[in-house]
Formats: C-alpha cells, sequence, structure tokens
C-alpha cells in the first residue's frame, strides 16, 4: 500500500478545503509514492520525533501542527524547521499535517476536548459559511431515480443528522438534436418534449468534481444540463470551536479543578470568576480567543481555550469565564483523533504514538 492511500483516505474525512487561510495542511515533504512502512502520530514534527521515526522504521509522520507554515526560500539547516525538513528527506519520511481542517469537522479536536470535559449536547460553536454549494440538473423521469442515487452515493445530499436530501420536481424539457448529435431519445431536427425531475441536492464544495463525474455516469444523455450555485449558508457541521453542556452544575473552582484534571493542565490561566455555576461550556482548541464573542452569545458560562493575551482577558466582561488551560494541554489528545480514523479503514501496517514532549511551554 501506499502513503498517497492513507492520506487520500485521510483527506476524504478531513479535507484540505476546510482549512484556515493562513494553514499549511497537507503533505508538507517526502514522497507518497513509497510504500507505506509505519506511520507516527504526534502533535509537533519536531527533529526528535524525525529520530524517533527512524528508530521505529515509521516513514510516515502525522503531525497535528504544520512544521512549515510560509514558504521556505532555503534549506540550510539554519532553523530546526530547516533540520526537521532536510532529515525527514534524508531518510525517506513523509511529514504530514492535519491541523485546522482536523480542528473543524465536527468529530475533530473540539468534539475530543467536550467529550474529555465530560460535555453532552455538543454543537459547533462558529459554523463555517463558504462550504455549501447546490447542484440542480434535469434527468427523464424513467431515470431520474438512477441520476439521485448516483448523487448521493458520491456524497451530495448531507445536511446535519440527515442524507440523501434532494427537492424534486416534474416538468418538461426541450431540445432539438443537431446534426452529428445521438440523442438519448428524440429525433434529429425535430424539436423533443420529455418528461423531466428537476433534481437539487446540496454538497460540499470538495466533492464538487467527484458529484459531476458520477453525474455524468449515471445521466443517460449525452448533454447533461446542469447548474451549480455557490450558498452562503453556514455548515452546522464544519466550523470553529464546540458548545455543550455538563451533565450537572459545577461550582466554578470545582469546574476549574476538574478540567485541571481532565485535561492534564499544570496550571490554568482564568479571567475573575463570577459566583456562578458551570453549566455550558464553549471550548477551542489551541489559540481560540476569536472566539469569545461567539462563546457568549451561546450563552456559555466558560471559555475553555488557550493563548489567550494580557489585555484580553478584559474581554470577558463579567459575562463569562475565560479559561486559558495552556496551547499543548488543549490540542495533546489529538493524535488520538487521527488513529481513530485510520483504524477504522487500515489495519495492514503499523500505527505508533510518538512518545516525546514536544511541549515547548515549561511551568516552574
Amino acid at each position: 500500500m501506499k502513503i498517497k492511500e492513507v492520506l487520500n483516505y485521510l483527506e476524504s474525512k478531513c479535507p484540505l478545503a476546510y482549512q484556515e487561510s493562513y494553514d499549511n495542511c497537507g503533505l508538507i515533504a517526502g514522497d507518497a509514492e513509497q510504500a507505506i512502512a509505519g506511520a507516527l502520530l504526534c502533535l509537533d514534527s519536531t527533529e526528535d520525533v524525525v529520530k524517533e521515526a527512524i528508530k521505529l522504521k515509521c516513514n510516515l509522520i502525522i503531525a497535528h501542527h504544520p512544521i512549515l507554515f510560509s514558504p521556505v526560500k532555503k534549506l540550510t539547516g539554519k532553523t530546526y524547521a530547516e533540520r526537521v525538513i532536510i532529515a525527514a528527506i534524508k531518510h525517506n519520511i513523509c511529514i504530514y499535517a492535519m491541523h485546522t481542517n482536523l480542528d473543524s469537522i465536527y468529530n475533530g479536536v473540539n468534539h475530543k476536548i467536550a467529550k474529555k470535559i465530560g460535555l453532552e449536547n455538543l454543537s459547533i460553536l462558529s459554523p463555517k459559511s463558504g462550504l455549501l454549494k447546490k447542484l440542480v440538473t434535469f434527468a427523464p423521469v424513467a431515470n431520474a431515480e438512477k441520476v439521485r442515487t448516483a448523487l448521493f452515493e458520491a456524497g451530495a445530499g448531507s445536511i446535519s443528522n440527515y442524507e440523501e436530501c434532494s427537492f424534486n420536481t416534474t416538468g418538461t424539457g426541450t431540445f432539438k438534436a443537431g446534426k452529428g448529435a445521438n440523442p438519448y431519445v428524440g429525433a434529429k431536427g425535430k424539436r423533443h418534449n420529455e418528461p423531466e425531475e428537476r433534481i437539487e441536492t446540496i454538497f460540499t464544495a470538495d466533492k464538487e468534481q467527484v458529484l459531476i463525474n458520477a453525474l455524468l455516469n449515471a445521466h443517460p444523455y449525452e448533454e447533461v444540463a446542469y447548474d451549480i450555485y455557490s450558498l452562503t449558508n453556514a455548515h452546522k457541521q464544519i466550523g470553529s470551536g464546540m458548545v455543550g453542556d455538563l451533565k450537572k452544575s459545577m461550582k466554578e473552582k470545582d469546574f476549574l479543578a476538574h478540567l485541571k484534571k481532565t485535561m492534564k493542565a499544570e496550571c490554568i490561566r482564568y479571567s475573575p470568576l463570577l459566583g456562578k455555576t458551570i453549566k455550558r461550556v464553549a471550548v477551542c482548541g489551541g489559540s481560540g480567543s476569536f472566539l469569545l464573542p461567539d462563546a457568549i452569545r451561546a450563552k456559555a458560562d466558560i471559555l475553555v481555550t488557550a493563548d489567550f493575551k494580557y489585555h484580553q482577558f478584559f474581554d470577558a466582561d463579567n459575562k463569562i469565564v475565560i479559561a486559558d488551560i495552556g496551547h499543548y494541554e488543549s490540542e495533546q489528545f489529538t493524535p488520538e483523533i487521527i488513529y481513530s480514523l485510520l483504524k477504522e479503514k487500515f489495519n495492514t501496517f503499523a500505527l505508533q504514538f510518538s512518545k516525546t514532549k514536544t511541549n515547548p511551554v515549561n511551568y516552574y
């Protein structure tokens, strides 16, 4: 099995189209055409992680954070990132990153945090917009069900917890086949009226070409009429952060103690407590200060995330408690998600969790 087969599967679950504009998800270095020997799962692909991969004979490192965020003009080994890339290439190791695309999916990083804390009734805190499109096509009534089924099997028609969603109306299509045409129905040179169904269905933009191919293969006409519309609707299953409820309300300090224990945090930086109980909790792995307004709108009692700056703590404004547990601490369980994704599909190569602690922040 080639490495690219593994990466293609991961991208079917966490499309690169879901990453943020500043990010650099996907294959960072290496030849994905080589056969896979083993995969090492980690948060950061540091020099020590590459050494670990060499020792374990893993030729694929799957990290959460990209080792490169910006273009590299020289590879001289002067920086740790350059040394990582050089070492990986020397030993035929591929480095792959699943970052904000893994953050964005429903069962991604934020879902993992929410489950670790013990939240239920989960929903995306800030759903993404601009990811959805609508396909409209027209098929002869007798062939409409075959076309619909092909579109559904290709990934169209999913809305939250519902699948195979479409809207269908019956009308009359007209066409006149010209010279060189090979019409499925009707005669050349004569206008033909055909009872047709208008099929409308929704899909995520990353599936567009797959859907078009499925449509063309299933449709009986040699010239298939279809329209694709970009939608501004928010996708409720894809986005930033997550919000949910504790089974039972907790006092603020009791919740902070619970949070410190479950998330294995050495310390928690938090804004002034409000003397209220904690029931509704918003979470975001990594740097989540941008979600504070969303957490307040969602009526969360506390926002659990990382990387708040001094002045940003004032923005809690007695409306919410901010709990900063640390960047590494908020994302440390991410390799478990990647492991679960791979185990759904593959069992023919070794999967290893990195034992290298990559947290660059220390506490005294």
